[in-house]
């Protein structure tokens, strides 16, 4: 057996944890059934958590093709009241970047790193055995590893053939997307549309007139795909949206939908020697649908995991449990409380009351801090509330960034 670990999905959460684990010193691999650069649906929003750990692994996201900065934020609520969220200044707090650009470049960064990155292989089977994991792949390859970790989404064929008596995964949240051109607006605006609550439509810039434009609602079994689809182009009607995307702004491209999993299990995060990161292990904010820096930490979590021995996926399972239980806790919490539109509109005239309420609400939605930071002490570090945004220090020799690919 060659390998400490292979990592099924090269989106953010597998690149994670295979640039984690090539810097412990493990034998890595990834492979992934897609052939990059490739298209994931995706809202394509980063936030400053993201953007932190996307630092920490040596990605400079600047030096991407359509890397966008985000400086202002609005905010329309289901009355129509406008509420204008500022960024600090001191480094970067919000971007947004097509998937299809981040992911390869993740990809190319983690092949930068020494690990072998394996597109268009696809798993098959799969068996658990007492002291490794046997993996089938569809060119006829078996791939014995010490663990494998799952960073294949959502509908993560490894959770499928790890636990095949577990019932499919849904997802919570349900969401449309499509890019338009010829938007004359550079800030991000959030819509709650009160038919849409807790969910809300975006419009997230991506320069030169480009947008990504979306709607993410609560899943409801009763809901048919006919209807969602429906929806969505009564909300590319509505007046909100109208004015937002101004009257030049055409489709670019088909609109996609899917489903966003948002519902964190910890006994569900490892199946034996197989430890589910990202998309597959449902990690997903539960208040705003945002998953890449969840993603990313449980990448890097479940490789640490591995390189730390022991009873691994108990340990995966704690980590996250520390990392991340409390903010999507707290963000189910706040899900409910947005679920009505009385209680969003109090909630809009709180944080517009000041420039400190609306800066820091601002802060507290980006994760520039932790969601429940204020209720963790633990967690209450020097700087744990003042820090910087990603990229305030020069880029050392060691790191690798992006722009140097």
């Amino acid at each position: 057996m060659e390998l400490d670990l292979l990592v099924v999905g090269a989106g953010p959460a597998g690149t994670a944890a295979a640039i984690t684990a090539a810097g412990r010193g493990l034998r890595v691999r990834v492979v992934d059934k897609a052939r990059f650069p490739r298209d994931k649906t995706c809202g394509d929003g980063l936030t400053t958590g993201a953007l932190r750990r996307l630092e920490r692994l040596g990605l400079d996201a600047r030096g991407l093709p359509s890397y966008t900065p985000v400086r202002d934020v609005v905010i329309v609520g289901p009355d129509g009241r406008k509420i204008d969220l500022p960024l600090p200044e001191h480094g970067e707090y919000a971007a947004v970047v097509p998937r299809v650009e981040l992911d390869h470049a993740l990809v190319q960064l983690t092949r930068r790193r020494g690990v072998a990155v394996d597109e268009g292989l696809a798993v098959e089977t799969l068996e658990l055995r007492p002291d490794s994991v046997a993996v089938g792949l569809d060119d006829g390859e078996t791939v014995e590893a010490r663990y494998v970790v799952a960073a294949d989404g959502h509908y993560s064929t490894v959770r499928r053939l790890a636990r095949p008596d577990a019932p499919p995964q849904l997802g919570t949240w349900h969401a449309f997307r499509q890019y338009f051109r010829g938007v004359d607006d550079s800030r991000l605006w959030v819509l709650f549309e009160a038919d849409l609550l807790p969910g809300y439509a975006w419009v997230f810039p991506l320069g030169d007139g480009r947008v990504n434009v979306g709607y993410g609602v609560l899943r409801d079994e009763h809901t048919t795909g006919k209807q969602l689809k429906a929806l969505w182009a009564d909300v590319l009607a509505r007046p909100s949206m109208q004015a937002v995307l101004g009257p030049d702004a055409e489709p670019e491209g088909t609109v996609r939908a899917w489903p966003i999993p948002a519902e964190l299990r910890r006994d569900e995060l490892a199946a034996g020697r197989v430890l589910f990161v990202g998309d597959a292990a449902s990690v997903v904010d539960p208040l705003t649908g945002e998953g890449i820096a969840q993603a990313l930490e449980t990448g890097s979590l479940a490789a640490e995991a591995v390189a730390d021995g022991g009873d691994v996926g108990a340990r995966y399972a704690r980590a996250v449990s520390r990392a991340l239980g409390a903010d999507l806790a707290m963000a189910r919490g706040l899900q409910r409380v947005m679920g009505g539109r009385r209680a969003t509109q109090l909630s809009m005239s709180i944080l517009g009351l000041t420039p400190w309420t609306r800066r820091n609400f601002a802060r507290w939605m980006f994760e520039d801090y932790p969601r429940a930071l204020l209720l963790t002490p633990r967690r209450w570090t020097r700087g744990a509330f003042t820090a910087p945004g990603a990229y305030v220090h020069p880029v050392s020799p060691t790191e690798d960034p992006v722009a140097n690919a």
